[in-house]
This record gives structure tokens, sequence and C-alpha cells, in this order.
């Protein structure tokens, strides 16, 4: 009975080894992938989620003012042709 305990721990044991070593396995994995998609990210020059959108609302206020500039403009020439 004393050796079958024995065996049944050292099994239990390795058992518990293995799954802790999956586990780190599996985060390490996760990791080296994270860190290669960062790189190929830095490489292409792609801009994140939040950076895009504040670049796109950046353009969105550019167009606006130049639509009002090109108004002001059609509205000076109006003026203009006029006297």
């Amino acid at each position: 009975m004393k050796s079958s305990k024995f065996v049944i721990d050292k099994l239990a044991r390795l058992f518990e080894q293995g799954i802790v070593s999956s586990k780190d396995l599996s985060t390490e994995l996760f990791t080296i992938l994270k860190s290669k998609r960062d790189e190929l990210v830095f490489r292409l020059k792609l801009t994140s989620k939040d950076e895009f959108e504040i670049l796109s609302k950046r353009v969105d206020t550019l167009e606006k003012k130049l639509e009002k500039l090109k108004s002001k403009k059609k509205n000076l020439s109006k003026r203009v042709k006029r006297s």
C-alpha cells in the first residue's frame, strides 16, 4: 500500500508539473506571437485604431475648413465681379 501511494504521489506531481509547464508554454507562445505582431506593425508603419480615429477626425475638420474657405472664395469672387 505504501509503494502504491508513493507511485500515485509521483504521478500526481508529474501531472501537476505538466499542466503548469503547458500553461507556461501557452503564455510564452502568446507573448512571442504578440511581439512578432508588434514588430510587423512597426515595420509596415501601420497605425493603431486610436491613432487612426484621431487622424480621421483631423482630416474631417480640415475638409470642413477647406469647404468654408472655398465658399468664402466664391462669395468674394462674386462680389468682385459685381463691382
